[in-house]
This record gives C-alpha cells, sequence and structure tokens, in this order.
C-alpha cells in the first residue's frame, strides 16, 4: 500500500515519575494527552469490563480536587472534555475473567480536551498517588509520559502543515450512533461530525455543522481501508457493534478549492488523537491514530469482552420481549440493565463490582439478578414445551 503523507511529528515523550520531575505545559494549553505506565503488583483477576473502573477511579480524583469539575464531566449534557482507554499490555484469559500478570508494564491514556481539564491534569500531577485500585486490584504508576503535545485548537487549526492524504486507525472498537441505533462504519460524514462535535463544544470557534457536513459528504475521498467489525460490552449498560481498523483519506480537487474548510478538515483530523472518534470515548472505545496501525488477531480482552456483548445482546432481546407481552413500562432501559447485570454475574463478576459500576444499590442489583434468572428459567422451560409438543 503507498503510504500517505505522515502528520507532524510529535514531540519526543516527556518522561517522569510521581515521585521526581513531572509533565508540566502552559497555562494557556487545551488538548494534551498523557500516557502512564502501570505495573501490577501481583498476578489478579479482572472482569471484562473494568474500563468502567478506570472510568470511575478517575473521576474520583477529580472529585477530590475538584467537586464541581468533577460533577460537570459526570453528568454535564455537553460533550464529555477527556477520554481514557483501556490498558494496553499483556492480559490473559483466566476463565471467563481477564488475568494481569504480575510485574508487567500496562499503559492507560488519559486525554484533556478542554483548558480546564488540561489544569486540573497539570495540578493533579504535581500530587499524584502511587496506586490506581481497580476492583481488589493494585496497579502502581510507575511514570507518566506526555503521548500527545500539550497544544490549543487555534494552533491545531493555524498548523502549517497539510497532506495530500492522510491515514487514522481506530485502535478500540469504535461506532457511532444514528437513528436511534449502531453504525459501525467511518464514513466521512460521520467521522467528522464527531470531531466537529468536540471542536463546537471547547474550540471558542464554532462552525455551522450542516454546511461543513455537507462538503465533507461530497468532497471526502476514501482511498483505502482495512477494517473489522465486533460487538463489545462499552459503558454501564448494554453492548455496542463497533469497528477497528484503518483508513486512508483525501480532498477532491473542489473541496480543495474551499480554503476555509480545507483547514478545518486537517484541524480536525489533528484533534482526533486527543478526542478520539464515536461515543463512549470516556469508557476506552474509539482510541483514534494518525497513522496505518495494522490491527493483529483479537486479544484475549476483545475476545471476551466480545463474548460478553453478544450475551448482553441475546438477553436484551428476550427481555424486552417478555416485557411487551406483559405490558411494562420503560421497557427498553429495564431490559437493558437485567441483561448487562445477569450476563456479567454469569461471566464470573461480584454483585458487589456490578452494583458499584452501575451505581446502583447493591439490593436492587440482587433482586434484578433474581427476576432475571426467572425470567430466563421461564423462557426455557416455555421454549422445552414448545418443543415437546411440536416434535
Amino acid at each position: 500500500m503507498p503510504r500517505a503523507a505522515t502528520a507532524p511529528k510529535r514531540r519526543p515523550r516527556v518522561k517522569s515519575t510521581p515521585t521526581s520531575s513531572v509533565p508540566t505545559w502552559a497555562d494557556e494549553t487545551e488538548l494534551v494527552g498523557l500516557v502512564f505506565d502501570l505495573e501490577a503488583t501481583a498476578t489478579a483477576s479482572l472482569y471484562s469490563q473494568y474500563s468502567i473502573g478506570l472510568h470511575a477511579w478517575f473521576l474520583k480524583q477529580v472529585q477530590q480536587i475538584d467537586p464541581e469539575l468533577s460533577a460537570y464531566l459526570h453528568d454535564g449534557e455537553s460533550e464529555k472534555a477527556f477520554t481514557i482507554s483501556a490498558l494496553e499490555g499483556q492480559l490473559l484469559p483466566s476463565g471467563k475473567q481477564l488475568q494481569l500478570v504480575a510485574n508487567q508494564i500496562y499503559h492507560w491514556h488519559i486525554n484533556a480536551l478542554s483548558q480546564r481539564v488540561a489544569l486540573f491534569l497539570k495540578q493533579w500531577l504535581t500530587n499524584l498517588p502511587k496506586t490506581i485500585e481497580l476492583s481488589d486490584t493494585i496497579l502502581q504508576i510507575k511514570q507518566v509520559n506526555i503521548a500527545q503535545a500539550p497544544t490549543t485548537y487555534a494552533q491545531l487549526l493555524h498548523s502549517p502543515q497539510q497532506y495530500s492524504q492522510v491515514n487514522i486507525s481506530f485502535i478500540s472498537p469504535t461506532s457511532f450512533r444514528r437513528k436511534g441505533n449502531h453504525f459501525p462504519l467511518p464514513v466521512p460524514e460521520n467521522l467528522f461530525h464527531s470531531y466537529l462535535r468536540r471542536w463546537n463544544d471547547f474550540s471558542q470557534m464554532p462552525v455551522e455543522q450542516e454546511t461543513f457536513l455537507e462538503w465533507i459528504d461530497a468532497g471526502v475521498i476514501i482511498h483505502q481501508h482495512r477494517l473489522e467489525s465486533m460487538k463489545v460490552a462499552a459503558g454501564k449498560r448494554g453492548s455496542v457493534t463497533g469497528f477497528t481498523g484503518a483508513i486512508s483519506l483525501g480532498l477532491s480537487r473542489s473541496a480543495l478549492a474551499n480554503t476555509e474548510f480545507s483547514q478545518l478538515f486537517y484541524a480536525l483530523v489533528r484533534l482526533a488523537p486527543y478526542c478520539g472518534t464515536g461515543h463512549k470515548t470516556t469508557f476506552g472505545l474509539g482510541q483514534t491514530r494518525l497513522d496505518w496501525v495494522e490491527q493483529g488477531s483479537a486479544t484475549s480482552a476483545a475476545l471476551l469482552n466480545n463474548m460478553l456483548a453478544e450475551r448482553i445482546e441475546e438477553l436484551t432481546e428476550l427481555f424486552t420481549a417478555q416485557r411487551k407481552r406483559k405490558g411494562g413500562s420503560r421497557t427498553d432501559r429495564i431490559a437493558s440493565t437485567w441483561a448487562t447485570v445477569l450476563a456479567r454475574r454469569e461471566m464470573g463478576d461480584s454483585l458487589q463490582a456490578i452494583a458499584s459500576d452501575l451505581e446502583m444499590p447493591m439490593l436492587t442489583v440482587k433482586t434484578y439478578v433474581k427476576l432475571a434468572r426467572k425470567v430466563l428459567k421461564q423462557n426455557e422451560e416455555t421454549a422445552s414445551s414448545e418443543k415437546i409438543i411440536g416434535g
């Protein structure tokens, strides 16, 4: 494959440790990406949706320093001003769970998308905790690097580098919401709608969305792609059909004639590694890189997550049908919650972990498990009876 022109070289990683010098940047910084080197203190098991725990741990850190910011990041109706990744490293299958290997290094990314969050990260790093507690698992923070250079939206917009062709890789499962359903394809209009939403929320240089996306639809050319779809359990409830892989894009000659939109196009491309792509980027989905990254075979974590997602989807359909037959209200949400709770319990997750992740009382989770199992048993008995009668 002919290689596309590469993105501007990133600055070298700035290495630090929690006990010595720490990465820092100017107060006016609006975008920055950090990568944490974490070491497992002992061999331990993780449930496949552990990214929910990472999300909760980070927001708890914010809450301890800036409760108002924590509430905004947790409950705000605007775009989320941060993203996190799942753990990168050796995760081995252990029954229906994942196993962290003692003394192995795992990498974890956090990106800030606003000046306020960038300022929080800067302050937080000066008094960083030594460990991350993920359920009963302890990860030591060995060092923190700058992975995405500190910058501003204006600097992204006015950067002089432009390239005839750009490569974008989707490192973790990526998906969009379209007409109430998941849409697992990187159609240019969806890609740049995703990036533009963040731009309009945080850059203080909003762009009229409809006109720009019409220009994207008419003028962006897909030169090549290599994609793979998969189901994943993502966020707190339900499953997502997403994709991983890479895509190569360029602009047509007629599109390049619009210099203002061309400039914004390349700025949004440069924004992608910070903001990620699609939805649920605060739970590890949509991790994005500006390069053509060849995907290896599915990891143990991906396979287990796919297994969980398929089970959640299967149970959601069953519980939805059952509730509709009985005229139940709030059908979709309740069915999705029951399905998530029961599927995670079947995968070996504790009631305590499920209650914590879903922010629900333990008694409620326990009740949902009982009700879900009762419905499942009734369904199996009905199916068995119908089989006997039909036979």
